[in-house]
């Protein structure tokens, strides 16, 4: 067996211009360094921040852009390996990559195999999981919702020694939807839907990580991202339309509905948590922009897990909604935002 010592990073999710995101990372890695780390891991699109908006196509980078050649040359500067989310350009599609990087260049990409909801507005999934085999162990990627599938879990199972899941997870199941008129609209207002599906993303995000980590019988390290949002909602009278069969009230907001905004915090779970699934540490949402530290023991065999998978705590409906439902009216506004990058407009 082997020790390694790990930092979680959590970011302010509000977007802000590269440059300046990517020197507050420079700030906390240096912390984590300073600490004697040997692998760090920034939140989900970590140079950006997070939020639904038509930027987001324009700044997706491609491989050889700055975000990623922090990445390489911090990895290198401070002889660890690091590990962030970014929107990548990559043959006229765009991607949500996590990137990891050793200190000698060696790089790992995983894309997000389920982009949530939304998300699939402004980058698009790829299917299969990323074993990156370092010098620290084999070590399995996935980000954010992603994790929320039992199936990916499966696919690491009896192949590594330690899970790197980087998140920016909004918290879509506590939201306020905000109109025009001043009007605030929750998931109280939605019915029975609406209770099955409050509160799930810190289900998530908490206990249903924690089971499957003790499951798959190897430690994982888990980001997010921090603070409170005020965003626009992609195609959002055809997202109010489906709620419509559930929560036949908001027929009302329609003639406003162009103009509403989603404001939510972010759902706490910047965590490192060991092979029995017992977190070692984790942050707090108050505590702002800041890292975490802890030291895991990485078992010199990889074994199955001999019990039952636990099955997912989630509604099935936010899966509906999540993988199929908002993604399908998401895909025409992605199509046009892409063409638009290569049109150059």
């Amino acid at each position: 067996m082997k020790k390694i010592k790990i930092a979680a990073i959590q970011m302010d999710a509000n977007p802000a211009p590269t440059p300046e995101r990517i020197q507050r990372a420079e700030r906390l890695v240096g912390q984590a360094v300073s600490a004697g780390v040997d692998l760090v891991v920034l939140p989900e699109l970590f140079n950006t921040g997070y939020g639904y908006t038509a930027e987001n196509y324009n700044r997706a980078e491609p491989i050889d852009g700055p975000t990623t050649t922090w990445l390489k040359e911090a990895a290198s500067k401070y002889q660890i390996h690091l590990a962030g989310s970014l929107m990548l350009l990559d043959e006229q599609e765009i991607y949500n990559a996590l990137l990891l990087f050793a200190p000698d260049g060696r790089m790992w990409r995983y894309d997000k195999t389920y982009p949530w909801g939304w998300e699939r507005a402004y980058f698009r999934g790829r299917k299969g999981i990323t074993i990156a085999e370092t010098d620290l162990g084999d070590l399995g990627l996935m980000i954010c919702w992603d994790v929320a599938h039992p199936h990916l879990w499966r696919q690491y199972a009896g192949r590594v020694n330690l899970m790197v899941i980087s998140s920016c997870p909004p918290d879509v199941t506590n939201p306020t939807f905000v109109f025009q008129n001043g009007d605030r609209v929750t998931f109280d207002d939605f019915g029975r839907v609406g209770k099955l599906l409050k509160n799930s993303g810190r289900l998530l995000f908490g206990d249903m990580v924690n089971q499957q980590t003790a499951w798959l019988g190897a430690p994982a390290v888990q980001t997010v991202g921090s603070g409170h949002i005020r965003t626009k909602i992609p195609n959002s009278l055809l997202s109010l339309i489906t709620y419509l069969p559930v929560a036949p009230k908001l027929i009302k907001y329609l003639p406003q509905v162009r103009s509403v905004q989603l404001e939510c915090d972010f759902i706490q779970g910047c965590k490192i948590v060991d092979h029995t699934g017992k977190v070692q540490t984790e942050l707090e949402q108050s505590q702002g922009e800041t890292i975490t530290i802890s030291e895991v023991t990485i078992p010199d065999a990889k074994t199955k897990p001999e019990k039952p998978q636990p099955k997912s705590l989630l509604p099935k409906i936010s899966y509906l909604s999540s993988d199929i439902l908002l993604p399908l009216l998401m895909l025409p506004i992605y199509r046009r935002g892409v063409r638009r990058i290569f049109a150059g407009d």
